[in-house]
C-alpha cells in the first residue's frame, strides 16, 4: 500500500534516481561506517546506503514507515523525534565516539532545532549530510556583510567547515516542496575554539534580535550587563561583525557570578 505524505511530518519523498545517486556519491559511503540516517522515508537514499555500509541506523517518527523500515534487515531503526535522540549516547552503542556519520532529509519545518541539537554533540560526530531548504543553507554558509549571513551562520560556523554540495529541485519529491532544496556537507573543525557555548548562543541572538540597528543599541546593553570593558566596535550592524570576532568577544566577557 502507497505511503501517503503526511503534511504534519513535513514529508516530502525523494524519488530522482540521479539526485540519490548524487547525494550518495557526496556521502561516500564505507562498509563499516558508523552512520545514521535521520529521516529515512520510503528509504529511497537508506537502501543505496545500506548497500555500501552493509549495516545502518534509521530514526524515524512516522510509525506506519518505523514499521515497514523494520522489516529490513540490515537496519537498526530508532522510533522516536529527533530531537529526544541522545547522540552521544547511540555514538557510545555504536562504538564510534569521534566518528559518527549522521544523514538525512530534514523535514524542513524543524531544520534549525535539529542543527542545533546535534550541535550539543558535535564532539562524536565525523561528518554530516543533510538535505535542507536551500535558503537555509545559504544562511548556514553565508559570509559576513550579505543578506543571508546571521544567527544561523555564527552559530554553526564557529564549530564546522560548511559546504553547499549539491543543488536539488522541487520535483525531485513527491510530493514537491514549495521550495528549492540542496545538499549540505558539515564537517567539525578539529581544533574549535573554546568557548562557553550557551553564552556565545546569549550574545549571538542579543547581537541580532534587531537587525537594521547598530550593535550600541543591542549588544551594547547586554556587555554592559555582563561587565564586558575591552574594546569592541560596537558602530556596526550585526551582519557586518565576523564569525571569528563574536568568538573572541564571547571567550573575553567574564563569567557573570
Amino acid at each position: 500500500m502507497k505511503h501517503i505524505a503526511r503534511k504534519r511530518f513535513g514529508q516530502h519523498f525523494l524519488t530522482d534516481s540521479a539526485i540519490i545517486d548524487a547525494i550518495v556519491t557526496a556521502i561516500a559511503p564505507t562498509p563499516g561506517d558508523a552512520m545514521v540516517e535521520i529521516g529515512p522515508g520510503l528509504a529511497a537514499l537508506t537502501q543505496p546506503l545500506v548497500e555500501r555500509l552493509g549495516r545502518l541506523t534509521v530514526i524515524e517518527l512516522d510509525r506506519d514507515l518505523a514499521v515497514r523500515l523494520r522489516e529490513h534487515g540490515q537496519l537498526d531503526v530508532i522510533e522516536s523525534d529527533v530531537l529526544k535522540v541522545d547522540f552521544s549516547a547511540l555514538a557510545l552503542r555504536l562504538g564510534a565516539q569521534g566518528r559518527l556519520r549522521v544523514v538525512g532529509n530534514l523535514p524542513y519545518n524543524i531544520s534549525t532545532p535539529i542543527l542545533f541539537h546535534l550541535l550539543d554533540h558535535v564532539a562524536v560526530v565525523q561528518d554530516q549530510h543533510f538535505m535542507l531548504q536551500k535558503e537555509v543553507i545559504d544562511r548556514m554558509v553565508a559570509r559576513p556583510a550579505t543578506a543571508d549571513y546571521g544567527r544561523l551562520s555564527v552559530m554553526l560556523q564557529w564549530r564546522y567547515a560548511m559546504d553547499n554540495v549539491l543543488f536539488v529541485p522541487p520535483e525531485s519529491f513527491d510530493p514537491p516542496p514549495r521550495v528549492d532544496s540542496a545538499i549540505v556537507r558539515m564537517v567539525p573543525l578539529s581544533a574549535p575554539p573554546a568557548l562557553d557555548v550557551a553564552r556565545y548562543g546569549a550574545m549571538v541572538q542579543v547581537a541580532f534580535s534587531q537587525r537594521r540597528k547598530i550593535l550600541r543599541n543591542t549588544l551594547g546593553r547586554w556587555l554592559d550587563e555582563q561587565g564586558f570593558d575591552g574594546d569592541f566596535d560596537l558602530q556596526r550592524r550585526a551582519e557586518e561583525v565576523p564569525v571569528s570576532e563574536y568568538v573572541a568577544l564571547a571567550q573575553a566577557t567574564p563569567a557573570k557570578a
